[in-house]
């Protein structure tokens, strides 16, 4: 089965990337439009066209195709779990391309978001935390919303989400371990949208020739979020005994990223007064690269914290019981660190001073 897994990423991958480049000679051939938002979001004031969410969606499909053709052993019918994720997942992806295409209102895109989580409820792919239905569901639907939110805000730099995302996937692939039927269809999903951002990420790598877009940031916050359930939340494959305090290590120590920055730019805001949920240049990117750094630069940094995040995640697998405790705290400490890191950016000097520059410039 590995071998076959192998050969369906590499093609995926292979078409991903032949996608990509299609994509893009088209809209060169289109007379270009600037989101209404990309001076206040976007880092880059040149246009790229925001479109790498369509490769995505194409490639998700395909690997539900081919798990519904070839590992499907339900006859002609899918159970609830996987129906729930598909629609969600679905639904993410056009929520971004309404939002993309219309500009969409926020109270409209938090429902669509609210909706994704009900759904994801519904299906069973539930956080099981608290050991009662209301206040997991609640939980699962926060989840849903934070996390598409995060990735969707963590798209303002070029490679950065795309980073992210490939470092949850492969955590969540590690947690797969080892490999049996019965998780078949999220290690094809998983696989085929790694394979998809890889060769999107040749388009998307400083300097970036395309976004991802609304319409490609929720659809992988849809997915993810349901990932993070079946493989972070509730997974005790890697770990038997899987207590509140595990849950939080894994969670933290995979999604760190988006969360360092979530929680950097909600903080910043707020204490200036101002909206978390509006574009701006502040984000732990933008102050890495007030503190002296390339673009280039800014992404190989969150190229290391995603490596080591997926390399700490994967030693679960080797470790003794009677050693999982520490290590749970090794992994909490780790989350702490690279949270305080990124946010203490924000504060440096250099940086600092950059930023207010630059908001003077922009308010003049």
């Amino acid at each position: 089965m590995e071998k076959t897994l192998f050969t369906l990423f590499l093609g995926l991958f292979i078409f991903s990337a032949a996608l990509n480049f299609l994509l893009l000679k088209w809209t060169r051939t289109l007379e270009g439009k600037n989101d209404v938002n990309s001076n206040e979001s976007r880092w880059s004031d040149d246009y790229k066209p925001a479109i790498g969410g369509i490769s995505f969606f194409i490639v998700f499909l395909i690997a539900f195709l081919v798990y519904f053709f070839l590992f499907n052993d339900h006859s002609l019918s899918l159970v609830s779990t996987e129906m729930g994720f598909i629609a969600a997942v679905v639904l993410g992806f056009f929520t971004g391309l309404v939002d993309d295409t219309f500009n969409m209102v926020p109270w409209l895109k938090f429902i669509a978001q609210m909706t994704c989580g009900v759904i994801l409820v519904l299906a069973d792919v539930n956080i099981d935390l608290f050991g009662v239905y209301a206040l997991d569901a609640f939980l699962t639907i926060f989840w849903t919303i934070a996390v598409m939110n995060s990735i969707n805000m963590l798209d303002n730099m070029d490679g950065i989400t795309t980073i992210a995302s490939i470092g949850i996937l492969l955590s969540a692939g590690v947690c797969a371990l080892p490999l049996d039927m019965t998780s078949i269809f999220f290690i094809l999903i998983c696989g085929g949208i790694i394979a998809s951002l890889f060769g999107f990420l040749l388009f998307n790598w400083n300097p970036a020739k395309m976004f991802m877009g609304d319409t490609g940031s929720q659809l992988l916050g849809a997915l993810l979020a349901g990932v993070g359930v079946v493989f972070f939340w509730n997974n005790e494959n890697i770990i038997l005994d899987h207590h509140w305090y595990s849950k939080a290590a894994i969670v933290l120590t995979a999604f760190v990223i988006p969360i360092a920055d979530s929680i950097t730019v909600t903080i910043n805001r707020l204490k200036r007064g101002q909206s978390p949920f509006l574009g701006g240049r502040d984000h732990t990117t933008h102050h890495l690269s007030y503190a002296g750094l390339s673009d280039r630069q800014v992404a190989l940094v969150y190229v290391a914290i995603a490596g080591l995040s997926m390399l700490l995640i994967s030693m679960l697998n080797f470790l003794n019981d009677q050693f999982l405790i520490i290590y749970i705290a090794g992994l909490l400490t780790y989350s702490f660190l690279i949270i305080t890191f990124l946010y203490s950016t924000t504060m440096w000097k250099k940086s600092k001073s950059k930023f207010e520059t630059t908001q003077l410039s922009s308010q003049t």
